[in-house]
């Protein structure tokens, strides 16, 4: 039986919600301010998370960048807000998945049903191995560290699970679609947001896509993760 938490200050909004989901077979548990939402993931265990934005004490926005710091939860954002780039920025924040206000019941339970198969399909995958190593690229998927010829990388939540995600499948080219879906979770989205996490992780990594050494984008394609080539130059010192 899926375990609910409802974060929503509207009071009719709210008991709506929670007599639906319990009518539905969930277990809900609702609170209605951003620190209320903290306490109860910090102390009890959620299949998912239904997130207003519109909170009395913090923005929604904030809420979600801190539950990402203690849990991975998923969660689907319920927001009146329908500004692509702001439901862009709560997608790479962290979101599994958003509904703009009004919606239906039916559409919620929809898209919670989406994501729960999602969480599970990807629970009962094999282990990752406790290292994956690419030439100089050591990544521990279990630790969430990675280092780049012994050196620390400090990178995004995001950023790592891209970067772990392509290390499992070294030199196999993968294609935008897959990456959206195994890594943002998403069946749909923008390239660009690919674009900018590969961009980042590039200058980490000390190369650009001008002069790739370990990620490769194949116009059109997909994106591949192997290690460089015999003779390749190591990276520069950054300004």
């Amino acid at each position: 039986m899926p375990s609910v938490l409802v974060v929503e200050d509207d009071q009719f909004v709210r008991s709506a919600l929670i007599r639906h989901l319990t009518e539905a077979s969930h277990t809900v548990r609702s609170v209605g301010t951003a620190l209320e939402a903290l306490r109860e993931v910090a102390h009890f265990r959620f299949d998912v998370v239904v997130l207003d934005l519109g909170l009395p004490d913090l923005d929604g926005a904030e809420a979600l960048k801190m539950l990402r710091s203690i849990t991975d939860v998923p969660v689907i954002i319920a927001t009146a807000r329908d500004n692509e780039a702001e439901i862009v920025r709560l997608l790479n924040d962290g979101a599994d998945d958003y509904l703009t206000k009004p919606f239906s019941v039916e559409h919620l339970s929809a898209r919670m049903a989406a994501v729960l198969r999602r969480t599970r399909a990807t629970g009962s995958q094999a282990p990752p191995p406790r290292v994956l190593q690419v030439g100089g690229l050591s990544i521990d998927p279990l630790r969430r560290q990675a280092e780049l010829d012994g050196t620390a990388l400090d990178l995004t939540r995001r950023e790592f699970d891209l970067l772990a995600f392509l290390a499992g499948r070294p030199g196999v080219v993968v294609p935008r679609r897959e990456l959206l879906a195994e890594v943002w979770k998403q069946s749909y989205g923008d390239d660009q947001t690919i674009d900018v996490h590969l961009s980042w992780l590039r200058r980490k990594l000390g190369e650009t896509a001008a002069r790739p050494r370990y990620l490769h984008t194949l116009r059109g394609v997909g994106v591949k993760l192997e290690p460089p080539a015999t003779g390749t130059p190591g990276p520069g010192p950054t300004a």
